[in-house]
């Protein structure tokens, strides 16, 4: 990946050529880049861009690295909504979901919300970058949900969900560089996120509209209770393609 970004090989030439050589300034990008590895730092980070859902995002500190699974769920929201959709994504952080449904559903109408300002910034860059339309929103979904947001026909949210204690099983380069805001909760309250958000849709999702979530595969059957008990119907678990509980669905 280093190679790609700074000669500009494929990697059908690094496979097919054993003559390529690095300029000494190359070189010293190279050697800057794996002295940041050694201190764990994400390789996204040091190449300043991830692969998601086929598009090449602009990624830093401001925000949560894209995963593979967060695609997983792009993808179960595109094929479930209709092609004009109205989505808010909650929590987009780089606007990955949010991003990659403007540009699978280029007719829909998509809003994004984030308590963070430079998450928003960083949103905006890669929806300029991919020719989108999204209204974003600085939000704090926890203490200042907005009563005059519009109804939306879906809401989505990859909100934060790795407990407290889970932190030391986790790997430096998530722990050190990842933005803790994105990804931690209380080990008390780990639902925190969902009930606020399940909230918020209650009053914000049209009849029939649909709720997405991006989950912590241990309380999958908690945050169906949660959601049943707050009157939402046709909730359900679903696996990504590890296997692994990593979504819940539910409707208005």
């Amino acid at each position: 990946m280093l190679l790609q970004q700074v000669a500009g090989w494929s990697l059908v030439d690094m496979l097919t050529h054993n003559d390529l050589t690095l300029t000494a300034a190359q070189q010293m990008q190279i050697a800057d880049a794996v002295d940041r590895l050694k201190r764990y730092e994400p390789i996204q980070y040091i190449l300043g861009a991830a692969e998601f859902d086929g598009m090449r995002l602009v990624v830093d500190a401001r925000a949560l690295i894209p995963r593979p699974e967060t695609a997983e769920l792009v993808l179960l929201l595109a094929e479930t909504l209709s092609p004009d959709a109205s989505v808010l994504d909650i929590g987009t952080g780089s606007g990955c979901i949010a991003v990659a449904l403007a540009h699978r559903l280029p007719q829909a109408q998509v809003s994004a919300y984030d308590v963070s300002p430079d998450a928003l910034a960083l949103a905006a860059e890669n929806a300029r970058n991919q020719g989108v339309k999204i209204d974003f929103r600085q939000v704090d979904i926890l203490h200042d949900a907005p009563a005059d947001a519009p109804v939306f026909d879906a809401i989505v949210s990859n909100p934060p969900y790795v407990t407290d204690s889970e932190r030391a099983s986790m790997e430096a380069n998530v722990l050190d560089y990842e933005p803790a805001l994105a990804l931690f909760v209380p080990d008390d309250d780990p639902l925190l996120f969902y009930r606020a958000i399940a909230d918020f849709a209650w009053t914000h999702l049209s009849i029939g509209g649909r709720l997405f979530f991006e989950i912590n595969h241990r309380f999958g059957a908690e945050i169906v209770m949660m959601l049943r008990h707050k009157g939402f119907a046709n909730c359900a678990v679903q696996h990504d393609a590890f296997g692994k509980e990593r979504f819940v669905v539910a409707q208005k």
